[in-house]
């Protein structure tokens, strides 16, 4: 009688666990988009709306989203130097949410004739847990959304009638700002500066002829943002870009370039003297620019004025006049998990 009770229990607890075994084997593997599929498909337009909806559930809580990841691959006689950095996260409500991968600086593909980064999105589905998909994005989806994060600063930090924009810094993440940032601004000159004036002068042609408006490649950082409005700094520098006595009165800058602890472009001065916004303010006091005011003693995080989505939402006001604004600009797992919901949303159905 033991015996046959023992064999019926054993049964009823294996049942579940076979059943789960069969089921996974009608799982269908995640669907894979190449590079030139999410290009052509996926848009700034696209990514504005939903980075923007992103800060502000951010700003409610309504997002799951850690403190990023960072593996640092030590140059060695087999591998490096470069970077890979991990983030992810999930907004309350949708249907989906992201963990995505990018590898970035790796220099040396550059005498291979490879550019030097790649990245993967994985979209995974919010109701199961399995993956949907994987974008072989190779940072077009990562730059997009920081793009659209720009965007989101223009739109409620700088007033209508600051029309000329400077680039310190013209790589990929400048283009993806110039891009998404003319989707919601008028702009009507561009002054850039980089510290390879070749690739510059490619950079000002190449978005002049897309965006209609002119870009100037000055000589100097100082001519650039002295003559803007509105200032995008996107370099890696670990020492500051800019100073406090080139800037205008209402000048607003948005920083991009700092997302470890090594990279600063911003004086600690300058920040001291702004209105600061943070995309989270718990990752820039680590890895931001805020990291370096506080350090510094200039800055407490309750200085800081608002996070984005605070404005977003209307808790608080943008711009409320000739003030210098400073947006700090980390990246966060939000605005990963809104561009791979807005992916899945473009290119789900085409496979």
């Amino acid at each position: 009688m033991l015996a046959r009770s023992t064999a019926r229990i054993a049964r009823t607890i294996a049942t579940p666990s076979a059943v789960a075994r069969r089921g996974l084997a009608t799982v269908n593997p995640p669907k894979l988009f190449s590079y030139e599929e999410i290009k052509t498909g996926v848009k700034e337009k696209d990514a504005i709306s939903s980075v923007e909806a992103a800060f502000g559930m951010l700003a409610k809580g309504k997002v799951d989203v850690p403190i990023p990841m960072h593996i640092g691959i030590e140059e060695s006689p087999e591998a490096g130097p470069g970077d890979c950095h991990i983030k992810g996260g999930y907004i309350y409500g949708t249907k989906t949410w992201t963990v995505k991968l990018a590898n970035v600086s790796f220099y040396k593909n550059l005498d291979k004739g490879l550019p030097p980064g790649s990245g993967i999105f994985v979209v995974i589905d919010a109701t199961n847990g399995f993956p949907l998909a994987i974008f072989q994005e190779n940072r077009y989806l990562t730059d997009l959304r920081t793009g659209a994060a720009g965007a989101v600063s223009v739109k409620h930090f700088a007033a209508k009638d600051h029309t000329k924009v400077c680039f310190l810094g013209t790589g990929m993440i400048a283009g993806a700002m110039a891009r998404a940032s003319s989707e919601v601004h008028g702009w009507t000159e561009a002054n850039c500066f980089g510290l390879d004036e070749a690739q510059t002068q490619r950079f000002c042609d190449e978005m002049e002829a897309e965006l209609k408006f002119p870009f100037k490649v000055c000589k100097s950082a100082e001519e650039a943002v002295g003559s803007s409005d509105v200032i995008f700094t996107q370099t890696p520098a670990a020492q500051t870009v800019l100073e406090l006595g080139w800037l205008k009165p209402h000048a607003t800058i948005i920083a991009s370039g700092s997302d470890q602890s090594t990279k600063n472009e911003i004086p600690v001065e300058v920040m001291k003297a702004s209105k600061m916004v943070c995309d989270l303010v718990r990752q820039c006091s680590k890895v931001g620019e805020l990291r370096s005011a506080l350090e510094a003693g200039v800055m407490k995080e309750t200085d800081v004025y608002a996070e984005i989505g605070e404005v977003v939402n209307g808790t608080k006001p943008g711009r409320e006049g000739d003030e210098l604004i400073v947006v700090d600009l980390t990246g966060t797992g939000a605005q990963d998990a809104a561009i791979g919901q807005v992916a899945w949303n473009v290119l789900g159905a085409s496979k």
